[in-house]
């Protein structure tokens, strides 16, 4: 069989993996999300390991667990503002507690009861989440979901504060993929990617956020 990376054969044939999975690269502690900021913010929270004093707390603030969905959402850091992409390693404790407390970000009927229980969710939720089609290396949408998740409130602070280890400046890295990518070597794109493996999600981790399991009011 072919090997899979971040969820995509090597050999261009489609695989089968679950709809709504979380792949992310991780270890026994931490977790790597990614997001791209202008290099006013990107570079400084690179070079220091924590972001700088302009990045705003009180805002939401999205990280993504796919790498692939990233160069999506930043159009290979090209995108103005997006241009400095971070690998940021957080621990995976604080991971877990943002999916714990999280909320679906759009009603869905098969998670909540009606509309009111899941604005009453909202309302109360540090974090978002949403599933959006993962994306290949051509960064076409693929069958399956990739995992997005808002902070917000104390979430944002101890994710800027106290869950992050360390912060990596890896646009060269999106830059070499892309490169060759777009001269046609996806095998050799596909070696460079962050070896993502499926989440460990136990203990009903995403059981309020992951379509398909109807929660009480």
């Amino acid at each position: 069989m072919a090997e899979q990376t971040n969820g995509h054969r090597t050999d261009g044939r489609p695989s089968t993996v679950p709809k709504h999975l979380i792949r992310a690269l991780y270890t026994e502690s931490t977790v790597t999300v990614y997001q791209a900021y202008a290099p006013s913010i990107g570079l400084p929270a690179a070079r220091d390991g924590r972001f700088p004093a302009t990045w705003k707390r009180d805002r939401m603030t999205w990280i993504k667990p796919s790498f692939l969905w990233m160069m999506y959402r930043c159009g290979w850091a090209a995108k103005e503002g997006q241009e400095t992409v971070l690998a940021v390693e957080i621990s995976r404790a604080g991971f877990d507690w943002a999916l714990r407390h999280a909320c679906l970000s759009s009603y869905e009927r098969t998670v909540h009861a009606d509309q009111a229980s899941w604005k009453r969710q909202l309302r109360r939720s540090p974090a978002r989440v949403q599933w959006d089609p993962e994306r290949d290396l051509r960064l076409r949408p693929q069958p399956y979901r990739s995992l997005q998740l808002g902070l917000s409130g104390p979430a944002a602070g101890r994710y800027a504060d106290e869950w992050t280890v360390s912060i990596t400046d890896v646009t060269p890295l999106a830059h070499r993929v892309h490169a060759l990518a777009a001269a046609g070597d996806e095998t050799g794109a596909a070696a460079l990617l962050p070896r993502e493996r499926p989440y460990p999600a136990g203990e009903g981790l995403l059981s309020a956020v992951l379509p398909g399991t109807l929660r009480p009011a």
